[in-house]
């Protein structure tokens, strides 16, 4: 994997672009790595349509939006010394721009809302697109409305599925890299359904046995690769996992997720448990894409 991979962040001059960018900022340096500004244009005649620009011409990028990009740089260079910043105009729409950026990055970061969105919409759809088909991690800033306390700790999904072990690896590297406590999660659904009590009971046993297994497992997995770091393990019980999760994640720095869990399915590139933690978490969401 090459060294000079950039963090990228899609920035529009949206208050919930900047504050992506200033958290790009600082997981760029906590990497070592080049920070990458992009804005993504779309073409004068069409919406998110592919065009051949040898037959209309691309369009020209806007001097306002240079400008916009230019004096971000500018304020992201002086507040972290040391970083490499550049920023960049790129023809096409901008979830279609920051997915094809993906492939060249360590990390892309999108807020939660930009230029576009609409203040009930918890999540713009630039955002949703890059967090569902980027391929490589994705880091959605949200909300973006209050200070995001960054030395709490990581907070992780466990449910046993491949992508969870995925997210407990990227979690792992993330809380190193911070150096703040890992907290692996596993959520055991509090419903019995029309079960009677003494099933209930034995219903409960058995997951509460599930989850002290499973975050084991992934403890032993983490603290193998990680000696120092601090890992806790925290089976919680909710509704739900997403729930669960978004309950537990007010405490937390940051949210890992995996694209999907063990009841997701095949074609769905991010399961409903993920959409909703992104959705509705109480801080920043990483989204655990392999890089590719």
């Amino acid at each position: 994997m090459p060294m000079n991979r950039p963090v990228v962040v899609g920035v529009d001059g949206s208050p919930s672009s900047l504050a992506a960018a200033e958290h790009a900022a600082r997981a760029a340096q906590l990497r070592s790595r080049p920070l990458l500004l992009v804005h993504g244009y779309l073409h004068p005649f069409g919406y998110g349509v592919p065009l051949n620009p040898y037959e209309i011409g691309v369009p020209a990028p806007s001097e306002e939006a240079q400008k916009m990009m230019e004096r971000t740089a500018a304020e992201l260079g002086e507040r972290w010394p040391g970083l490499a910043v550049e920023a960049r105009q790129v023809a096409g729409g901008p979830g279609a721009t920051l997915i094809e950026e993906s492939r060249r990055a360590e990390l892309v970061v999108v807020g939660s809302r930009g230029r576009g969105g609409f203040a009930g919409l918890l999540l713009g759809s630039v955002g949703a697109q890059v967090a569902a088909h980027a391929h490589c991690p994705v880091l959605v800033v949200r909300p973006d409305e209050q200070p995001i306390p960054v030395d709490g700790p990581v907070l992780v999904g466990v449910d046993g599925s491949e992508s969870s072990d995925l997210a407990v690896s990227v979690g792992a590297d993330e809380a190193a890299l911070r150096d703040v406590p890992l907290v692996l999660v596993h959520v055991v659904a509090t419903d019995g359904g029309r079960m009677v009590p003494e099933e209930i009971e034995e219903s409960q046993a058995a997951h509460q046995a599930e989850a002290v297994r499973l975050l084991a497992d992934a403890s032993a997995v983490v603290r193998a690769r990680h000696p120092d770091l601090v890992v806790r393990e925290h089976p919680v019980r909710a509704a739900g996992a997403a729930q669960g999760l978004i309950e537990a994640s007010g405490a937390a720095a940051l949210l890992v997720v995996g694209t999907r869990g063990r009841a997701g399915f095949a074609g769905l590139l991010l399961g409903s448990v993920s959409q909703a933690a992104i959705q509705h978490a109480h801080c920043p969401v990483l989204v655990a894409h392999p890089v590719s």
